[in-house]
């Protein structure tokens, strides 16, 4: 015979882990109530609410807060939330999901794959699965990746992230020298890992058409062609050079511009732009016509952010993809780190036209004059002009 008691016992031993659960959640987005960003701030008080209203549930405000702290970088929060959610509802699709993308974008990339097969395993027949699918085959290319590199280097073990990876790329550079055919190896194997870092090997529908770009596409885009750095300062729209900018096969405009037809040229084939401050995200759109525009920016997170939200339908063929977003740290390119993240757009984008070096002709012109560059930067251009036309404001690199 069936004890009533022990039933209601067990119902209210089981509300008890209930509430203690969402406890925990409420007690992980406490460390997150003064933050900047308005809708996790939003989504943390719908649950609040939700905790306090006795009829209430609040699983999907719980989930909405990991949400939105995925869309933020706060993956730590977002994983605390999904570990709550699956501990609450073992079956939920959403909690599984949110989980596989929280240790994503930590880079825990096996426990990653083992929540989104999860989370695959939950999903309807009629429920589209590509992306998750997808995503698994990224996350399982990435993996070999790492295997592969840890094969060239037995004694360095596997590198479990994208940080480890680099320093070991940065010390085998270092120790064998970027001729060395291990190194090459590796050195395309940290290319390609980047690549599926930031997105999968697919197109971004979030892109509006436009065709994302590599190192190696842009190399191809510039091979044989001459190049023209142009400065933003007022001098270059009052110069009346601009039939000799727009007589360069590539010209090449930075940040905000202005252009003034008969003294900075009409044309702008690459234009280069650098993420700053807290949320790059919110700045105004990129608008201006141009063949391929790179965007360099750090962390990953917010590059792929700003580079969504910004980017205009129609406005650039390509845009550039991962592998460029930070080409002078990256050691997949130029390696060099000491020069921050303070480098200015103009120094960064022609470090990288002089490091892929297919140009037969790469000028500047209008940085002639103190204060176009950092004193450092203006430094390294002058040690390698190979000739300064005062009178055109030319220096040229070639």
């Amino acid at each position: 015979m069936t004890n009533p008691l022990a039933g209601l016992f067990t119902a209210r031993q089981k509300e008890s882990a209930r509430r203690d659960l969402y406890a925990r959640g409420a007690r992980l987005c406490g460390a997150y109530l003064a933050t900047h960003d308005t809708r996790l701030f939003q989504a943390i008080g719908t649950l609040t609410t939700a905790l306090d209203t006795p009829a209430a549930d609040p699983f999907d405000a719980l989930l909405k807060v990991g949400e939105r702290a995925l869309e933020t970088g706060e993956h730590t929060l977002a994983l605390g939330i999904a570990e709550t959610s699956t501990e609450l509802r073992q079956r939920s699709k959403g909690a599984w999901r949110l989980r596989a993308r929280a240790l994503d974008g930590l880079g825990r990339d096996d426990e990653a794959v083992e929540s989104y097969a999860r989370h695959l395993t939950l999903l309807g027949d009629s429920e589209p699965a590509d992306e998750v699918t997808r995503r698994i085959d990224t996350l399982r290319r990435r993996r070999a990746c790492l295997e592969e590199a840890a094969a060239l280097f037995p004694g360095d073990g596997t590198p479990a992230t994208a940080p480890e990876f680099a320093a070991q790329v940065r010390a085998r550079v270092a120790g064998h020298g970027p001729a060395d055919p291990a190194v090459r190896r590796l050195l395309r194997l940290y290319a390609t890992y980047c690549r599926l870092v930031e997105r999968s090997g697919v197109p971004d529908p979030l892109l509006g058409g436009t065709t994302p770009v590599g190192v190696g596409g842009l190399r191809a885009l510039l091979t044989g062609r001459t190049v023209c750095l142009v400065s933003n300062a007022a001098e270059v729209a009052g110069s009346g050079l601009g039939s000799e900018i727009d007589g360069y096969d590539v010209v090449v405009r930075c940040d905000t511009f202005r252009i003034d037809r008969s003294g900075t040229g009409e044309r702008t084939d690459l234009h280069a732009v650098s993420l700053r401050g807290a949320t790059p995200w919110d700045g105004p759109a990129w608008t201006r016509q141009a063949g391929v525009r790179l965007v360099f920016g750090d962390p990953a997170g917010a590059w792929r952010r700003a580079t969504r939200q910004r980017l205009t339908a129609g406005a650039q063929e390509h845009i550039g993809d991962a592998s460029l977003r930070r080409p002078l740290s990256d050691p997949a390119l130029l390696g060099e780190e000491s020069w921050g993240p303070k480098a200015g757009t103009a120094f960064t984008v022609l470090r990288l036209l002089d490091f892929l070096d297919v140009s037969p002709r790469l000028d500047l012109i209008g940085f002639d004059k103190p204060g176009r560059l950092r004193p450092e930067e203006a430094e390294w251009v002058m040690d390698r002009a190979t000739h300064v036309d005062d009178r055109k404001m030319r220096i040229a690199l070639r």
